[in-house]
């Protein structure tokens, strides 16, 4: 199939492009940005002024469930068209047939590309190893434990230095087991409410043992949804010590704080914690200059019985591969940051934190140079949007940006040269 995208302003943060051009894709991949090559005849137009062309959208942390269909089209109407699913599905992606059988799933219903973790341990219980090497081959791009610290760190130091041997990389979320058992941030509000506490301590000696590991050990890990000032200034150190470390934070902690949670608000029972102003605010900051490579949805559809319990007893999480893109917009209106720069938290900045594990799709993803893999998000910047809930297409209605007005609608996404959604 052939497509040609008309007339929008084209952002690549990739390579820096950005400029009114059409864009010209063929045999799945881009085949030119600007001129049409002479001869090309277009199978599908896409008309695209007033809005803006950027690569699809690359989303590290996206749980699925047992809902793969409506959950996949829900990233495709949100512009995302690569997700990392973490392990702890059910069953737990702890076998090479389970991570074979979500790869078939997921390439039959041709949506948004999915690159699975595996389980670092098995059935994510934190004693014994999984099969790294042949969930490797199966296709995980790396290991994780997902939302269950290990509370051996033995066994964490045993896998780092496999993981480094054969250069696996592995994705740990920094908490450390007994200190992260709260249900909100320490502080002035948990007290008030009554709430049990999760001290920023809990994040920063998980990231001190993280480090002092990967300094043993060389192996390259991807520290998921960073949530402290503190933290953040931990992992500046990492990076200018040198550590093959990366990081990313979820839209929730961008955006909200623990003020939000109200009187027992549920929607924002979310994990990880949120926290004080000023640790968003330094998050923010972090995000703005690469300190934190990539902002994620953290999508965790959760139904709504799991959600009409009382606060401490309901399930964390919130939809939110709906959300991800209007949200970055509107975290760069708030902060005065320009839109290329502000895209590449979701584009450039992500592919590049899969690296080598995106195999022959290595430097395609996350942008729109000529040759590269045709997945493409076009969006009108200037829209506005309700957040409604039950409108969502993701089986998990909760999100704490219930009612809010966002910018940013998506009018077309394309994975592989293919229409995916279409408004």
């Amino acid at each position: 199939m052939t497509i040609l995208i008309q007339g929008g302003r084209v952002i690549d943060p990739a390579s820096g492009f950005d400029a009114v051009a059409d864009v010209a894709i063929a045999d799945g991949k881009i085949l030119a940005i600007g001129a049409v090559p002479e001869g090309f005849t277009a199978d599908t137009t896409i008309d695209a002024k007033g809005c803006v062309v950027a690569p699809g959208l690359v989303d590290l942390s996206v749980r699925l469930g047992g809902m793969l269909a409506s959950e996949l089209a829900a990233a495709v109407a949100g512009g995302v068209t690569s997700v990392v699913c973490p392990p702890d599905t059910e069953p737990v992606l702890d076998v090479p047939g389970l991570v074979e059988m979500l790869h078939y799933r997921s390439e039959l219903l041709k949506l948004a590309r999915v690159f699975p973790l595996g389980a670092l341990t098995r059935k994510l219980e934190g004693e014994v190893l999984a099969e790294m090497a042949s969930l490797t081959d199966a296709g995980c791009i790396g290991f994780s434990q997902a939302e269950v610290p290990l509370a051996n760190t033995q066994v964490l130091q045993r896998a780092l230095q496999y993981a480094s041997t054969f250069g696996y990389a592995v994705w740990l979320r920094p908490q450390e087991l007994h200190l992260g058992k709260g249900v909100a941030a320490s502080g002035p509000l948990a007290t008030r409410l009554g709430l049990s506490g999760v001290p920023v301590a809990a994040e920063t000696i998980a990231l001190h043992t993280i480090f002092e590991l990967v300094r043993a050990t060389k192996a390259r890990v991807h520290l998921c949804r960073i949530s402290s000032a503190a933290g953040v200034e931990l992992v500046r150190q990492a990076k200018a010590e040198g550590l093959p470390v990366t990081c990313d934070i979820s839209i929730n902690s961008l955006h909200l704080t623990d003020l939000d949670i109200g009187f027992f608000d549920s929607r924002m029972r979310l994990t990880p914690v949120l926290r004080q102003q000023r640790d968003r605010n330094a998050l923010r900051a972090a995000l703005a200059d690469g300190t934190i490579d990539a902002l994620v949805s953290d999508h965790t559809p959760v139904d709504e019985d799991a959600k009409a319990l009382p606060f401490a007893e309901s399930e964390p999480g919130a939809t939110g591969l709906e959300l991800l893109l209007s949200l970055t917009l509107k975290w760069a209106q708030d902060s005065g940051l320009k839109l290329p720069e502000a895209l590449a938290t979701i584009t450039r900045r992500p592919a590049g934190v899969l690296g080598a594990a995106l195999g022959t799709l290595t430097g395609q993803l996350g942008t729109l140079t000529c040759g590269a893999v045709a997945d493409v998000c076009v969006f009108d910047a200037d829209a506005h949007w309700v957040v409604e809930p039950g409108a969502l297409r993701s089986e998990g209605k909760h999100t704490p940006f219930g009612g809010y007005e966002l910018p940013g609608k998506v009018r077309a996404t394309l994975v592989a040269g293919q229409v995916a959604f279409s408004a």
